[in-house]
């Protein structure tokens, strides 16, 4: 880490311990979110990090920016998710959108005025993609959206929202993306999921009935949108394995922390060498998933395409996320399962980590593909 990252990372340390971390387990408890906590984050920069300074962001690299998941992750889960979801669209709306596409809708984004969302799942439709059934009908001037979209995080609390439709055959070929607005007519919100974690990050199902997107928001041409959904994949995962290492290093932080002040049979419980095991096995899981994570991101500044070694860092990281935890709430006892401390909390947002971006089941099959096609070229 260099000094301009060690600075970014104090100041953001500071506002999320101050601002955002006493109100975490009551907002856990209410399923809360709050967009003054969103908006002070972008007062710091950090909700447009690799964007271009043309557009509001702060033009800074994507090693920067995992080291910003990190470190609000570490007081929220949740809100990291929701920066990096909204840092995603970004990305997607710089790379593919036209210009006036970008000048329209990256400003409101980058200065965490307004939040995006990426709508691609479907109640049938996950790890297969390509299966997706919402419609987009061509029209005079555009398009009519029909449909509905599962498990859409920052969903009702987002104001754009790139969505997957069918404008032509089955498969991947026969999908386009586009920018629809909040408000847009025929496009409503259905229910809020109850989750096991994450319960300050909405997450809901979209309806589109009859739902018109102009032609001018259309991302690209006409069948380019699962293009468009997977060109971010690859970023999309080292942002969650950003997100896991914070999460495992908040726990790891605070079962050291407890375990150095807690006595039973007149000692520190951290002078059980079985907890000390479990312990040392705790940090070297987060610092391995670390150095991977940021060999990604690395990959990803000098513009190497290794879709084997994001896969990887997600994998590695959000297993060190559950892991780690589930640990820490067994070295705390009886009260890691309370919500007196941010364990269990913690243990509750890992769990999905393993599943966004693609479950960790895909993870492996994507890594495996990759050995497939090397080995076969080294034959």
């Amino acid at each position: 880490m260099n000094d301009f990252q060690k600075e970014l990372c104090r100041n953001l340390a500071k506002y999320c311990q101050d601002v955002i971390e006493p109100h975490m387990e009551h907002d856990d408890a209410e399923g809360k979110f709050r967009m003054e906590f969103f908006k002070g984050l972008g007062d710091y920069g950090v909700t447009g990090v690799t964007l271009p300074e043309l557009y509001g962001g702060a033009g800074l690299t994507y090693s920067d920016y995992c080291y910003v998941l990190e470190e609000i992750a570490k007081v929220s889960v949740p809100y990291a998710v929701t920066v990096s979801v909204s840092s995603m669209v970004q990305t997607i709306l710089n790379e593919y959108g036209n210009e006036d596409q970008k000048r329209k809708y990256l400003p409101a984004l980058t200065s965490g005025e307004e939040i995006g969302a990426f709508a691609l799942s479907e109640s049938h439709s996950g790890s297969d993609a390509a299966s997706l059934k919402t419609t987009a009908k061509k029209v005079d001037g555009g398009y009519v959206l029909n449909g509905t979209k599962m498990w859409i995080t920052s969903g009702g609390i987002a104001k754009t929202y790139i969505v997957m439709a069918r404008t032509g055959a089955e498969g991947a070929k026969g999908v386009s993306a586009f920018i629809v607005r909040d408000g847009a007519q025929g496009f409503s919100y259905g229910k809020a999921e109850k989750k096991m974690g994450w319960k300050t990050s909405p997450t809901k199902e979209l309806i589109f009935e009859n739902c018109f997107v102009a032609t001018e928001d259309r991302l690209l041409e006409e069948g380019q949108g699962f293009n468009v959904a997977m060109g971010g994949l690859d970023r999309g995962r080292v942002a969650i394995a950003a997100i896991g290492v914070g999460c495992a290093q908040r726990a790891l932080d605070e079962a050291v922390s407890y375990s150095l002040t807690r006595q039973q049979f007149k000692q520190a419980i951290f002078d059980f060498q079985g907890l000390q095991f479990m312990m040392a096995d705790m940090a070297l899981e987060v610092e391995s998933s670390r150095l991977m994570v940021f060999a990604a991101a690395k990959s990803i500044d000098e513009k190497v395409h290794n879709s084997k070694l994001c896969s990887m860092a997600k994998l590695k990281a959000t297993d060190c996320a559950m892991k780690v935890t589930t640990d820490a709430v067994q070295v705390l006892g009886g009260v890691g399962y309370t919500a007196e401390y941010p364990v269990e909390r913690f243990m509750r947002d890992a769990k999905v980590l393993q599943i966004v971006e693609g479950t960790n089941q895909i993870q492996r099959v994507v890594i495996a593909r990759h050995l497939k096609k090397e080995y076969e070229n080294h034959a």
